[in-house]
């Protein structure tokens, strides 16, 4: 009988709960009223993309300044106004960047159209790729965008650049391939120059995108997957706002 008078009083209760909260629940997602978080747990693709916080403020890209492949200065102010890509590689590199290269190549080719999209990459090499190692560089690896700024300048600003403005590793490292490490993340940057992601699927910013692993590719040998196909579909997502 104990257990009978149970499962009627769970039955009672999940009863109550379907009348009261479920119209309710309708009736916000209908308003649009949603807030931030049901967003996410909804797990809707079209959400829109997360800022990446630091001590409670939105981060935007430093303020920087450099000298790209056609010997021009370029500062985080000619990028106001288009979404872009950010990325530390250097030409020499004999492992991860030209992998790096092809998936930029690839994003690039994506949005051929469009006239606010670019890219920028700095050398974490800058003593031997000169501007005009770069430029030989984008040629040879079918670089078209003209919003595509491969940037080199003095070391030590570089590296602060990456290790303190963006969170994105780089060393020099005589054991490492090519001699140098760094990680192979892309860095996804809004209009106005915030730095945005997708959430994970427990509703934290992924923050950065993998490099490393082409779309044909589909997984490395670590089982971490690749995504480039969701760095392009978040790129669309910016360049609509």
């Amino acid at each position: 009988m104990k257990n009978k008078y149970t499962y009627v009083w769970i039955s009672f209760i999940i009863l109550v709960f379907g009348i009261i909260f479920i119209p309710r629940i309708v009736d916000r997602v209908g308003s649009g009223t949603v807030v931030e978080n049901d967003r996410i747990n909804l797990k809707d693709n079209n959400a829109e993309l997360a800022y990446i916080f630091l001590n409670g403020k939105k981060r935007r890209v430093p303020s920087f300044e450099f000298i790209d492949q056609d010997s021009l200065v370029i500062t985080d102010k000619d990028y106001l106004g288009k979404v872009y890509v950010v990325e530390f590689f250097f030409t020499s590199c004999p492992s991860i960047c030209p992998i790096m290269t092809k998936n930029l190549v690839d994003v690039q080719n994506e949005f051929k159209t469009a006239t606010n999209f670019g890219v920028a990459s700095f050398t974490i090499t800058p003593e031997y790729d000169t501007p005009m190692v770069l430029k030989e560089y984008a040629e040879k690896h079918g670089v078209t965008n003209l919003d595509w700024h491969f940037l080199t300048g003095k070391q030590e600003a570089i590296y602060d650049l990456a290790n303190k403005g963006f969170n994105i590793f780089v060393s020099e490292m005589p054991d490492a391939p090519g001699g140098f490490e760094h990680a192979g993340l892309f860095a996804l940057i809004d209009k106005k120059g915030y730095l945005r992601s997708r959430v994970d699927e427990f509703g934290n910013p992924i923050i950065y995108y993998r490099g490393t692993i082409t779309e044909d590719q589909g997984e490395n040998g670590e089982g971490e997957k690749e995504q480039i196909s969701i760095l392009k579909e978040d790129i669309k997502k910016l360049l609509k706002e």
